[in-house]
């Protein structure tokens, strides 16, 4: 596998790979920590002669090991079942979750913090007008907008996706 392969592998995966490791270890730092250094072993491993058949397998199982090890270490004991056998919902869940980020990433700033106020801290529209100090009706027009924006980015062919919230 050439440095360029590698490289387009990193991109394609990193992001997927956090959200996994995230679900498990709850924490965003730990999560990118354990990510890095599953690909800093497999760079090391590909450098050193070794061959990788199917890196997405690999990475997956090199980043649930490292979930493992860290949990391990903030417990006394945990049952390796705790963290299911990497399969494809695992995958296509990861996969998923990462393409709902990179939507919400890309609201306009004002939009995703509303957005974010609302769906991942659990405001009220009445409670981000107050923090923000803006209008309640904003506040509903920034969240349609954001609504409309993330099923439009979101969505296949037009089709209708539902937006599970983490």
């Amino acid at each position: 596998m050439t440095a360029r392969d590698f490289e387009l592998y990193f991109k394609r995966l990193y992001l997927p790979l956090g959200m996994y490791a995230l679900r498990f270890v709850d924490d965003v730092a730990v999560s990118e920590d354990l990510v890095q250094e599953a690909f800093m072993k497999a760079w090391l491993y590909l450098e050193n002669g070794g061959a990788i058949d199917n890196i997405q397998a690999f990475m997956y199982r090199s980043v649930r090991n490292g979930c493992l090890t860290w949990l391990r270490q903030q417990r006394e004991t945990l049952d390796e079942s705790f963290i299911p056998e990497v399969g494809e919902e695992e995958i296509d869940t990861s996969f998923r979750d990462a393409k709902i980020w990179r939507a919400i990433d890309e609201l306009p700033e004002k939009c995703r913090q509303i957005f974010l106020m609302s769906k991942q801290d659990g405001l009220s529209n009445e409670e981000i007008a107050i923090e923000l100090d803006i209008s309640i009706k904003t506040v509903k027009n920034q969240m349609t907008k954001a609504l409309s924006r993330l099923r439009e980015a979101l969505s296949t062919n037009h089709k209708p996706f539902f937006l599970p919230f983490l």
